[in-house]
């Protein structure tokens, strides 16, 4: 039944009639002040491009991308985090514009430097980029997801593959819900399991982990110096809420000094990454002198009562269509939250 629901709200969502609904309501949205919208990407790729990887995480081909840049530089105005920071601190509405948008992106996937900065260079938007600071110049160290995904779809195995759930099917009709199922539940250990039961898991399978395609320190730097705003993403990509809070500092705060010594001066500033987090890890993070930072609850920050720690964002996935993008934007989107996962990737 909540598959049919889905099902359905995600045609009606991409019908004409949508459309001109959304339209509308953009035409009667005003310019109200002091709202927030945080938009997250992880991949701007081609699928086909490089299909060892988790295609989950591609938020948009270049297309799709050129184009949702291309109507929101025409309809918004876009801010960077430092304009946000500025804003958080007075909490006044007119140190941000009406219609105010920050595009973050998440990992630092080779795609970003290839497909991504390009455009938003075209069109002069401002980025965050949050980088995974153990990753760059570190070609052994690879995503745990990217290495099962590669596994379950590239295994010559065809019979049934044995987890802590139980046997999961390898046929070529199989392999995706296998892996869905198995990512899930992957990210409700913790860390220190997740990544031995990976390797496990592709052992089993007899694929060997391919070299990661996270941008080294070389392109880091080069983006940095062209604008690009870098922001400590951990070092190992921990969810905050599955380490201990020793952990999950040691993570927040050597990722932003790998980012001191590589970059330069950083900006106070931090993902949570897959946006998972625990009010210890938040209370860590003001501690440490941390002033933002952004989660992947979905919904639009209102300046004056948003907690600069638990910043809301709106995720960008493959199927998310630019009338999707243009409803999700609007004020009134904040009181529909409960759509979203009909609506969205």
């Amino acid at each position: 039944m909540l598959s049919f629901i889905k099902q359905s709200m995600s045609l009606a969502a991409q019908s004409n009639a949508f459309e001109k609904f959304v339209s509308l309501l953009e035409h009667v949205d005003g310019q109200r002040s002091g709202l927030l919208r945080v938009l997250t990407y992880h991949r701007v790729d081609e699928p086909s491009a490089r299909p060892w990887l988790d295609p989950t995480l591609i938020s948009a081909t270049p297309e799709a991308f050129d184009k949702q840049m291309s109507y929101l530089s025409t309809h918004y105005q876009f801010v960077t985090v430092t304009d946000v920071l500025t804003a958080l601190q007075t909490r006044n509405s007119n140190d941000l514009p009406a219609r105010a948008v920050v595009v973050t992106f998440d990992d630092a996937y080779f795609d970003f430097e290839e497909h991504a900065w390009p455009i938003l260079k075209r069109y002069k938007i401002p980025v965050t980029l949050f980088v995974p600071t153990a990753y760059p110049d570190q070609p052994e160290r690879t995503f745990w997801w990217d290495d099962l995904y590669n596994a379950i779809q590239n295994t010559s195995r065809e019979d049934n593959l044995n987890t802590p759930l139980g046997l999961f099917s390898l046929s070529s009709t199989s392999r995706n819900q296998t892996y869905k199922r198995l990512k899930n539940y992957i990210k409700t250990l913790k860390h220190a399991e997740a990544k031995p039961l990976v390797k496990q898991f592709c052992g089993e399978l007899g694929v060997k982990p391919t070299t990661n395609c996270i941008l080294g320190w070389d392109s880091l730097r080069r983006l940095s110096s062209e604008g690009v705003t870098l922001g400590a993403h951990t070092r190992t990509h921990p969810l905050m809420n599955r380490v201990t809070l020793e952990e999950a500092e040691a993570e927040a705060n050597g990722s932003s000094h790998d980012l001191q010594r590589e970059i330069g001066s950083t900006l106070p500033i931090f993902a949570y990454p897959s946006g998972e987090f625990n009010d210890e890890a938040a209370n860590m993070l003001e501690r440490e002198g941390f002033k933002l930072a952004f989660t992947t609850s979905r919904g639009i920050n209102n300046i004056h009562r948003t907690d600069p720690l638990r910043m809301r964002r709106i995720n960008v996935g493959a199927k998310t269509t630019l009338p999707i993008l243009r409803a999700q934007l609007l004020p009134w989107a904040m009181h529909l939250n409960w759509l979203q996962p009909f609506i969205s990737a």
